[in-house]
């Protein structure tokens, strides 16, 4: 490993679903020296999740705990000198995943009285359980008696984002609503959390999670009006004053590590701790990306970022999308968010649907235990490698990737998944290939949402563990997109823009974009979209959009 004395290091830290990542890197030239991964323990036994009722939610011991043990692993893999290089931490969450805190800035579910309620702990972005408080703000937004706060959010507000969770939670447990002086996001809290400056009118709030969660905008001054977030839902009363009135892009500090935390970590205290973002958009930017080109954080679900001049997009709003926020990846450009609410847990859940009988085996013969996670580990792998010899025509499966509900084009979370075009003759591979070919339709979708807008897109990165270890994927997209699509070298792009706006905070660069050129990570390799394929899916993609349709027009509201 690196060890000189005179390259300042820093820390990016990446919240996803399942684990947190620490990632080391040298400022000076972006090499990564070290990561840390430390599963949520609490999360990995599936504690206070319901599945099957949409309820996702994260205990905050499960960041705090897993976030030490990861730093100090990355840590330990270097000189013991080299923590005492470390200058500065950028962190990235998972959003939008709110949760209550009191008076103090305290999340409730750290106080002993709530310790085991799931509505006093983060709301992770993936739990849909708001839906109908989702309904009630798009009514209110497009009623005419308030102006329209979804007009910079694609014009559709989502169960997954700030306002459906927080009024949602709070009309269903009267006591976190008694006790919740306000709302955090985690991008928000973690910075916060690290420097001491949870109280609430110390706690600074970065712009991403603001404008494309919360409703941030200038044009109405901020957020949302106090009778507007009331017309929500009476337990809101009040909740404005209680919330902020100012926002920061992530080249900023959000504070200085504290000598509490810095004992903990053996770092040094008074180290900079930059403002938080979400994962998408440290990950555009830990990719190199820049103007016109659109990044796909590919995991669990997609996040796209698309990044454009304000004086480019100038007063046009994009519909359909995820939200329009000047300076909330790049500072200096405005970013367009979009994504997919489901595309690895997809392949997961048919995996875990093949692997039902074998685990049932397992439970009643404990000695097939082996075979059976052996069996699990290559189950992927063989599905990929017999899909890519699968050549489908337009009668093959055809299946719509809204197994999580639809994030974009218009996000509509009631909407399912599906497949159609099975007969007898339809195996595990061909049904594989369907849903792979189903989450490239995704991807299509939202190219499409922004090119029939005017928005230009020149380029399409790729970037997360599927960019890097499916071929067939990536092959799929390029084909069914019609454009070459770039896969980042690095496969920690979102903890390495973190990284690079810690480098930036701590005063190492000038501005982020000197610190992007310096640390960004470098297209490794290109997947061709082949000229006949791609007209086949054109013919595909009106299939999947038909299907899309029928599919929508049968939504059971309960």
């Amino acid at each position: 490993m690196e060890n000189n004395q005179k390259d300042p290091y820093v820390i990016g830290l990446d919240f996803g679903s399942d684990s947190v990542r620490a990632l080391v890197v040298n400022a000076l030239n972006g090499k990564e020296l070290s990561c840390g991964v430390t599963n949520y323990p609490r999360w990995a036994k599936g504690d206070y999740c319901d599945p099957p009722k949409s309820q996702f939610r994260h205990h905050p011991l499960d960041y705090i705990e897993s976030m030490t043990h990861a730093i100090l692993s990355a840590l330990k893999q270097l000189p013991e000198e080299a923590a005492q290089q470390v200058v500065g931490i950028g962190v990235d969450t998972t959003g939008s995943t709110p949760a209550p805190i009191d008076a103090d800035g305290q999340i409730l579910a750290l106080k002993p009285e709530f310790t085991d309620n799931p509505n006093a702990m983060f709301v992770l972005w993936k739990d849909h359980t708001s839906v109908a408080m989702a309904d009630r703000i798009n009514e209110l937004a497009h009623g005419g008696n308030f102006p329209d706060y979804t007009n910079f959010t694609g014009g559709v507000y989502s169960s997954e984002w700030f306002w459906s969770k927080a009024a949602y939670v709070s009309e269903q447990d009267a006591q976190v609503a008694q006790k919740a002086y306000s709302w955090v996001e985690l991008a928000d809290w973690i910075p916060a959390l690290l420097s001491g400056t949870t109280a609430p009118h110390q706690l600074k709030r970065g712009i991403c999670a603001a404008g494309h969660k919360a409703l941030w905008h200038d044009s109405w001054d901020g957020l949302p009006s106090q009778a507007f977030l009331s017309a929500i839902s009476p337990t809101l009363d009040g909740i404005r004053e209680r919330m902020f009135d100012q926002v920061y892009t992530s080249d900023e500090k959000a504070g200085e590590l504290s000598s509490e935390w810095a004992t903990k970590l053996g770092l040094q205290p008074g180290i900079a701790i930059a403002i938080g973002e979400f994962d998408c958009h440290m990950g555009a930017v830990g990719a190199g990306a820049g103007e016109a080109d659109l990044v796909k954080v590919m995991g669990t679900s997609t996040c796209d970022i698309l990044m454009t001049p304000s004086e480019v997009i100038k007063d046009k709003t994009i519909k359909g999308i995820c939200g329009q926020v000047n300076g909330s990846s790049r500072p200096d450009l405005v970013a367009l968010e979009a994504g997919q609410s489901g595309f690895g847990d997809i392949y997961a859940w048919f995996k875990r649907v093949l692997l039902w009988p074998l685990q049932q085996l397992a439970e009643q013969d404990p000695t097939q235990q082996a075979l059976v996670d052996k069996l699990a580990d290559d189950l992927i792998p063989q599905l990929s490698q017999a899909a890519q010899q699968f050549h489908p025509d337009r009668h093959s499966p055809l299946a719509i990737d809204w197994h999580s509900g639809r994030r974009t084009p218009y996000a509509n979370q009631r909407v399912t998944g599906a497949i159609s075009q099975l007969n007898l003759g339809s195996d595990a591979p061909a049904i594989f290939h369907a849903l792979v070919e189903s989450t490239a339709h995704g991807a299509k979708a939202i190219v499409d949402c922004m090119t029939d807008q005017g928005v230009d897109v020149k380029r399409v990165i790729a970037i997360g563990g599927i960019a890097q270890k499916s071929p067939l994927v990536m092959q799929i997209c390029a084909d069914v997109i019609g454009q070459p699509l770039a896969v980042v070298e690095s496969d920690q792009c979102c903890a390495l823009g973190a990284a690079i706006f810690a480098a930036t905070a701590a005063g190492i660069y000038s501005d982020s974009q000197s610190a992007q050129q310096a640390m960004a990570s470098r297209i490794c390799q290109t997947y061709q979209p082949d000229p006949q394929q791609h007209q086949f899916y054109l013919q595909r993609h009106a299939d999947y959009q038909a299907l899309g349709g029928f599919i929508e027009s049968q939504i059971i509201k309960d």
